[in-house]
C-alpha cells in the first residue's frame, strides 16, 4: 500500500472551490498596478487623453467606484468581464510564485521563512485563483519578514528576471 500523507485543509481564503467561500477579493493597488500596466504599453492617442484603450476605460471603472465608494478592495466576482480580462493579462506580467527555493515548510515550519506563505498556502498554491495568489503577495509583502525580503532579496530579483531556481509552486 503506497504512502498517501493527509495535507491540512487551506484556509477558506487560501481556494475558492467552494460556493460556500467568500469571493477573493482586488485590492486597489492591483488596479492601480493594472492600470499603469495598461497607460504604459498603450499611450493615449491624443496628447490630451482623450481616447484610452478599451482595457483602460474597463479598470478605470472598477478604480473610479472604489474611490467613490472609499473601498480598498473589491469582490473578484464584481468585476466586469473587460476589467477582469485586462486585470488578468496584467496579471500575467507578475511574478507566479513568491517561493526563492528555501522551503522551510518542509522541514516542518508552519510558516516558510524563505517566502512567507503558511504550509498550506504553498501545498495548494497551484489550485488558488489569481486574485487569490495576490492577497497572498500582498500579505507577505505587508509583512516583508521572508527572506525574500531581506536576507535574500537577490534572490528574489533573478527569480523574478528568470535566472534564478526553481522551486515549489
Amino acid at each position: 500500500m503506497a504512502f498517501s500523507p493527509s495535507l491540512p485543509s487551506p484556509p477558506s481564503s487560501a481556494l475558492s472551490t467552494s460556493s460556500s467561500v467568500a469571493p477573493a477579493r482586488l485590492h486597489i493597488t492591483d488596479v492601480e498596478a493594472a492600470i499603469n500596466y495598461w497607460r504604459a504599453r498603450r499611450p493615449p492617442a491624443h496628447a490630451e487623453g482623450a481616447a484610452l484603450c478599451p482595457e483602460l476605460l474597463a479598470l478605470a471603472e472598477v478604480y473610479a467606484l472604489m474611490v467613490y465608494r472609499h473601498q480598498e478592495e473589491v469582490d473578484d466576482s464584481a468585476l466586469t468581464p473587460a476589467a477582469r480580462q485586462a486585470w488578468l493579462h496584467w496579471y500575467d506580467t507578475t511574478p507566479d510564485t513568491p517561493c526563492i527555493a528555501i522551503c522551510s515548510t518542509s522541514q516542518g515550519d508552519e510558516q516558510c521563512k524563505g517566502c512567507g506563505r503558511s504550509f498550506a498556502e504553498v501545498q495548494h498554491w497551484l489550485g488558488m485563483t489569481p486574485v487569490e495568489k495576490r492577497v497572498v503577495w500582498r500579505r507577505i509583502t505587508l509583512e516583508g519578514s521572508a527572506w525574500r525580503f531581506n536576507r535574500y532579496a537577490e534572490r528574489a530579483a533573478e527569480s523574478r528576471s528568470g535566472t534564478g531556481g526553481g522551486g515549489q509552486g
